[in-house]
C-alpha cells in the first residue's frame, strides 16, 4: 500500500529532527546538533515546546522510571542522566577518545529497561561508530563496533529482537537478544535499500517495522518476514525519525545538508495508520545502583 502524507503539520522546522518517542505521557523529540529536547503541544497548530537544551549534540532520550522529569540521554560523546534542570550526570563518555571526532546518535530503552545508543563520526568515517548498552546498574558496555552510522535501535515488544540500521551502508540488521542479560546473538540482514538510507525505526503491535528512509521522502512498513507492506510519502526529502503514538505515526525530518531546503524540509508530520504502537519503555535503574541517586 502506498499513500501520500495526510494529516497534521506543525509549524516548526528542525535542522536534524530525530529521536521522536511516545512516552505514554507525551511525545518528545530532539534537534540533534542543536542539543535541544522538545515535547509536542496537544494542538498541532502550536509550536514545539523546548524542555531543555545542552551545549553538546543530543541524539535521543528515554524517561527514567520512578524519576519524573529525569531522562537518560545519548549526548555529546557518551551517556548521561539529565535532571529536570538539564544538569547532566555522565555515566560514561566512551567516544571521547583519539581518532575522528565522534558523537552519540540515536538511542532507545528496551522492554527490560536497559538503554541502547549508537555513535558515529561527525564526518561519517567508515566503521568508526559503535552500539552501547547501559545496564540497570549504570554500566555502559560497547556491544558492537565497526558501524558507520547506527540508527534505530528498535525492539520488538518481547525484547527478544533488536533492529539496527547502518544508514551509510543502506542495511537494517536484526539481532536476537537475550532479555535476561541483553546479550546479542548473530545478526541477519533484514532489509537492504538500493535507494536512500534507513534511519529512525519503530516496531508496531503486529511486529512490523516502520523505517524512515533518508533521501527518499518516504517512511516504509515492512512485515516481520521483510515483506514491504506500506509506503508513506512526504513532501520532505530527509525523513529521519518515526514513532507511533497509538495509531498516529509521527515523523521527523531534517534540513541539514540541503542547499535549498523546501518549505516542508525539517517539519514534523503526523499520519494516521491502521496498526498502533505502544509507549517507549523507560530506563529502569536498579534501586541500589549509583544512577538511582543521580550521582556518578
Amino acid at each position: 500500500m502506498t499513500g501520500h502524507m495526510s494529516g497534521r503539520l506543525r509549524p516548526d522546522r528542525l535542522e536534524l529532527g530525530e529521536g521522536i518517542r511516545w512516552t505514554g505521557d507525551g511525545v518528545v523529540l530532539v534537534d540533534i546538533l542543536a542539543g535541544r529536547l522538545f515535547t509536542t503541544a496537544d494542538d498541532p497548530a502550536l509550536p514545539l515546546r523546548e524542555i531543555l537544551r545542552l551545549p553538546v549534540p543530543l541524539g535521543a532520550v528515554a524517561p527514567v522510571a520512578g524519576r519524573p522529569g529525569t531522562w537518560i540521554a545519548a549526548a555529546g560523546t557518551g551517556i548521561c542522566l539529565l535532571a529536570p534542570d538539564a544538569t547532566p550526570t555522565w555515566l560514561a563518555t566512551p567516544e571521547d577518545r583519539p581518532g575522528p571526532a565522534l558523537r552519540m546518535n540515536d538511542g532507545v530503552a528496551d522492554p527490560a529497561g536497559r538503554f541502547w545508543a549508537g555513535s558515529m563520526a561527525y564526518d561519517t568515517t567508515e566503521g568508526a561508530g559503535s552500539l552501547y548498552r547501559v545496564d540497570h546498574d549504570g554500566t555502559v558496555v560497547r556491544v558492537l563496533d565497526g558501524i558507520t552510522v547506527p540508527n534505530g535501535p528498535a525492539f520488538t515488544a518481547d525484547g527478544r529482537t533488536l533492529y539496527l540500521a547502518d544508514s551509510a551502508r543502506g542495511v537494517v540488521r536484526r539481532y536476537p537478544v537475550d532479555p535476561a542479560t541483553g546479550t546479542l546473538g548473530a545478526p541477519e540482514d533484514f532489509l537492504t535499500l538500493e535507494d536512500g538510507s534507513p534511519d529512525g525505526m519503530t516496531v508496531d503491535t503486529e511486529g512490523a517495522l516502520w523505517c524512515a528512509v533518508w533521501g527518499t521522502g518516504t517512511v516504509r512498513r515492512h512485515l516481520p518476514d521483510g515483506t514491504p507492506d506500506r509506503v508513506v510519502r512526504l513532501p520532505a526529502r530527509q525523513p529521519a525519525g518515526v514513532c507511533l503514538e497509538g495509531s498516529l505515526l509521527h515523523i521527523t525530518t531534517a534540513r541539514v545538508g540541503l542547499e535549498a531546503p523546501g518549505p516542508y524540509d525539517g517539519a514534523v508530520f503526523t499520519v494516521p495508520v491502521e496498526v498502533p504502537g505502544t509507549p517507549t519503555p523507560a530506563f529502569r535503574p536498579a534501586p541500589w545502583a549509583r544512577v538511582a541517586g543521580g550521582v556518578a
